[in-house]
């Protein structure tokens, strides 16, 4: 007689939880499934550091085999569910098209990058969701400030080092904070190598000492920075990025978007190679061509994370609209923080269904925020206690290392030697532009060309 079968789609935070609960209580009991395009566990809050040449890819990606004991990995991205017959159907990275059945199905597909009607943007603008867009961030900067360096023309150089980010929230904020330091160290190195007699132009002696420096923009239609965060830490936040050198602009964004430069909402034209799209997340599309009821674009589930109709079906993360219990009549925001517990609660309570345990309600308050400003610098509120400085960022990084589920010891290492060495300046050129579109329904696979 066949064992029965959970089926875990996604394996973001909420899914690798619910998957690592579940392999810990049922201990073989029922067979778990985890559906997900690829073999790894990506440890998104770290990935800013990925971008910025600070950590190698592979210490934010933990290996799901490695990782999951008792649970079987199946690659591939799912494309629809038949409901009735309680089956769904997935590509797999071959392009090879798949059933699997199931008798409990968890969905956690996770989010995408939010999109606005905005001239210009899907064309010219890349997200920030997965790796291969990390990947491609950090080879981009890389050459723009090579490029920038070796082209006669100021102008040009200028818009070559000039980076726009878009979304003042927290990947945009770290994104910022850390790519001003990455790209400062770039230019120094670029700067050491100019032979001794050479003469600078005419434009670039005219630039004084700010000739060659990197110009980041971060904007948002916030009237701040971090509007998510306490006061306190949004000001903090904004004075350390403006005394790094970033041009933070609250109540600005984006009106075109042109390979020559963006036309802000002001009438101002920056000219720049580079705009980085941090303003949101919605959640993943699959969502919305399964038929059932949304909310805010997430699926409905109760307050024990089920889909109405469905007793068999449960979702969590930011697929799902979970009810928020500690604020009557709202529902959990997107965070990593609420996928992860959700994930651990959707664990416990389909093993329950099984007869392991007690099913029991989701309800979470919130431990508090931290950003990563790179360097020393960081803000944090843990259980509501404002943080800045030092102390901010050794309880953040203290926080990551806790939080992961791996790889830890090789991402000391890497902290440790750039604390100590210069970030490497080396384009890899595995992910290309055409690769990490901003529409896209999967950012955590790079496209590749059609057969």
């Amino acid at each position: 007689m066949s064992r029965s079968r959970i089926v875990i789609v996604g394996a973001g935070f909420a899914g690798y939880q619910a998957a690592r609960t579940l392999s810990r209580t049922l201990r073989g009991a029922v067979e778990i499934v985890l559906v997900n395009p690829n073999d790894y566990f990506l440890y998104m809050p770290l990935l800013p550091e990925v971008a910025s040449g600070m950590l190698e890819p592979r210490r934010v990606s933990v290996s799901l085999a490695g990782t999951l004991p008792r649970v079987r990995l199946v690659l591939g991205e799912v494309d629809d569910i038949d409901f009735d017959q309680r089956r769904l159907r997935y590509v797999d990275p071959e392009g090879r098209s798949s059933q699997l059945d199931y008798d409990r199905l968890l969905l956690t597909v996770g989010s995408v990058n939010k999109l606005l009607p905005i001239p210009g943007v899907a064309e010219h603008a890349h997200g920030f969701r997965g790796m291969p867009e990390a990947l491609y961030l950090r080879d981009h900067v890389n050459r723009q400030i090579a490029l920038a360096a070796g082209a006669d023309d100021e102008r040009e150089a200028e818009a070559r080092r000039t980076f726009v980010v878009v979304g003042a929230g927290y990947t945009g904020t770290e994104v910022a904070a850390h790519g001003k330091m990455f790209t400062d160290s770039l230019a120094r190195q670029h700067s050491r190598n100019g032979s001794p007699g050479d003469e600078p132009s005419a434009d670039r002696r005219r630039g004084g000492k700010d000739a060659g420096r990197s110009r980041w923009m971060l904007l948002d239609i916030a009237p701040r920075i971090l509007p998510e965060l306490d006061q306190r830490l949004s000001d903090t936040a904004d004075k350390v990025l403006r005394k790094r050198g970033v041009d933070v602009r609250a109540g600005t964004s984006v009106k075109e978007a042109t390979s020559e430069g963006v036309l802000l909402d002001d009438g101002e034209f920056v000219p720049t190679r580079s705009l980085i799209w941090c303003v949101g997340v919605r959640p993943d599309p699959l969502v919305q061509d399964l038929g059932l009821e949304t909310q805010q674009g997430r699926l409905v589930v109760d307050e024990y994370l089920r889909v109405p109709g469905h007793p068999e079906v449960m979702a969590c993360g930011d697929a799902a609209a979970v009810p928020d219990l500690t604020r009557p009549g709202e529902i959990t925001p997107m965070t990593a923080q609420h996928a992860v517990r959700q994930g651990k609660t959707a664990g416990r309570n389909l093993a329950a269904s099984f007869g392991y345990g007690a099913s029991r309600p989701y309800k979470h308050h919130d431990l508090g925020f931290m950003v990563d400003l790179g360097g020393v610098q960081a803000a944090a509120n843990p259980l509501r206690v404002p943080l800045s400085g030092p102390l901010a960022n050794l309880v953040t990084r203290g926080y990551h290392l806790a939080s992961m589920p791996g790889n830890r010891i090789r991402v000391l290492a890497d902290w440790a030697l750039d604390a100590v060495l210069p970030r490497q300046a080396a384009q890899l050129g595995l992910v290309r532009s055409w690769s990490v579109p901003l529409e896209s329904s999967s950012p955590e696979v790079a496209r590749v060309p059609a057969p």
